[in-house]
């Protein structure tokens, strides 16, 4: 199990989820989204960890909206965090870059291009915060014992694991739920992270491109599956969105989606007959 501000992951406690938009544009959309994320938590009485990326390092042209700024990004998490009383997670992409975001946020995230990158993985486990691992779209499940290794061999056991699909030919992902039982196999807390799973990258030209109608049947089938959190990058209005926006939830859609997954999950971790 792994606890992040009095929430916790694993062992048949309830599904936790992750939600937010894929980066921090301004303070009022952030600030009013992760509004509307917990008061739609507190609703369905589940968990909440709020997400928004402080920078986007892998975009696909050199053209694409990447931060606001370091700074001022950090201040508008901080912000939430503070106001809102949520834990917050975000991306981190260098080493250098993983103590002062520490200071910030509750859990690091390892984003799924750098997920065998050494000496970051080192660096956010020396944070001694809560670091989620994104399994890299060219890995086997499996494979990630060897990132969450590099994380413990720092002293820091609080290590969560994310499946957000696996690359299949060009432009193009599939979620192997084999991966969500494998990876909790190595004895870490397993993510499903619905909405990167739905992209196409690269397959808007210069941008990645998605199916966001998938979305709720892989949500569905990987609750079903068993995970121990829901991960769900979602924005007021996707295609207006900085970042990912073909693969984004509708925040109106946010509702009925954790409605839905939280009564499969009582009914898998109850063990309830059908």
């Amino acid at each position: 199990m792994v606890t992040v501000g009095g929430i916790t992951f694993g062992g048949g406690k309830p599904l936790v989820l992750i939600a937010g938009p894929c980066v921090v544009e301004g303070r009022d959309i952030t600030v009013q989204t992760a509004a509307r994320i917990q008061k739609i938590a507190l609703k369905h009485n589940v968990p909440v960890i709020f997400k928004a990326s402080y920078k986007k390092a892998n975009r696909t042209s050199g053209t694409s909206f990447a931060s606001l700024g370091i700074d001022e990004s950090l201040k508008i998490l901080s912000e939430i965090r503070k106001d809102l009383g949520m834990p917050v997670l975000t991306d981190v992409h260098s080493e250098l870059e993983a103590a002062p975001v520490a200071e910030v946020v509750d859990v690091l995230q390892v984003p799924a291009f750098l997920s065998r990158q050494t000496e970051l993985l080192h660096a956010v486990g020396r944070t001694g915060k809560t670091v989620n691992v994104k399994k890299g779209q060219f890995l086997a499940p499996e494979d990630m014992k060897y990132a969450a290794e590099k994380i413990k061999s720092t002293g820091n056991s609080n290590i969560l694991l994310t499946e957000r699909g696996t690359t299949f030919g060009y432009h193009n992902l599939v979620v192997d739920m084999r991966a969500l039982v494998i990876m909790r196999g190595l004895g870490y807390p397993v993510i499903l992270d619905a909405t990167h799973s739905v992209q196409l990258p690269g397959g808007g030209k210069h941008q990645s491109s998605g199916q966001p109608e998938f979305i709720f049947p892989i949500a569905r089938a990987g609750v079903a599956v068993g995970i121990d959190g829901l991960f769900v990058e979602t924005h007021p209005d996707p295609s207006r969105a900085l970042s990912d926006a073909a693969s984004q939830l509708k925040l109106d859609y946010l509702d009925d989606l954790v409605r839905q997954a939280v009564s499969i999950d009582e009914l898998v971790k109850n063990k309830l007959a059908v």
